[in-house]
């Protein structure tokens, strides 16, 4: 039975992870987050929510039963090990390069391999409550090896990534908050990201791929080539009919009118 549980609601995709009681991720639920990816690549999907179907549980973490149960059969782990890491973290660079947003309800604890999802994601949004959040692996006697030792450092840097992962330090929501893991804190993760999924479903597709790509592309490489991926991306989006259409539309608002305009474009402004 599948543990993703996906529904489409107009341009907004739900992904629920449902694997009670702890939802834990396993291999066949990264199989089938891989094949839910690619049908996300469809226009008619504007942007997705992943978020956990069981009550203050995002993703725990990835289930400890399945990687002692490899870690044993040494010559499986020596013989496969590489390509199974391989297909894990080309699932989530696959998530992270998909030409929408992907939103990260964080919903309860996330952890592990959890958490390395929620990296994966463009806006992670926490849940207030008595959860947890981070990288405990080296406490287990490992590493986080589904991509959390090199995104973490590229969001917070070597020398913090460093001390995190080395502690296997697990930290409560207003802390991921301090430090930068998450973007925003929230009562019920679920309802804001879905808040936010509605504002981004009002912006241009086109302006959002190109932003995505000029930003992830361009923070793997030297200065001036992020620069030249930052340059073919706006000339992408200049190329539009759509980025003409509403660029006229806002030379043609009132002066003194534009800052409500902006606002309203995002859902954000209210008529009083």
């Amino acid at each position: 039975m599948a543990k993703w549980q996906v529904k489409q609601d107009g341009g907004i995709v739900t992904a629920e992870w449902v694997n009670p009681p702890m939802n834990y991720m396993t291999a066949e639920g990264m199989r089938e987050l891989a094949g839910h990816i690619e049908a996300w690549r469809d226009t008619s999907v504007r942007v997705v929510v992943l978020t956990g179907g069981v009550k203050d549980r995002f993703i725990t973490h990835y289930s400890v039963e399945e990687l002692v149960t490899s870690a044993r059969d040494r010559a499986l782990m020596m013989n496969v090990g590489r390509s199974w890491l391989h297909q894990h973290n080309a699932t989530l660079t696959n998530l992270r390069d998909l030409p929408k947003p992907v939103i990260a309800a964080m919903s309860g604890s996330t952890m592990g391999g959890g958490f390395e999802t929620s990296l994966s994601c463009d806006i992670r949004i926490a849940q207030r409550g008595d959860f947890r959040y981070g990288l405990p692996e080296v406490t287990l006697g490992i590493l986080p090896g589904g991509c959390g030792t090199q995104r973490l450092s590229r969001l917070l840097g070597a020398g913090k990534a460093i001390d995190f992962i080395l502690r296997g330090r697990i930290c409560k929501p207003e802390e991921a908050l301090a430090l930068g893991l998450v973007h925003e804190l929230a009562d019920d993760a679920r309802a804001r990201a879905l808040e936010i999924a509605k504002e981004l479903c009002t912006l241009s597709p086109v302006a959002i791929a190109e932003t995505k790509r000029a930003v992830y592309e361009g923070s793997e490489v030297h200065l001036q080539g992020g620069l030249e991926i930052e340059g073919d991306a706006f000339i992408h989006t200049m190329l539009t009919d759509e980025a003409v259409a509403i660029m006229q539309e806002y030379v043609d608002t009132p002066l003194e009118q534009r800052i409500a305009w902006l606002e309203r474009k995002r859902g954000l402004w209210h008529p009083r």
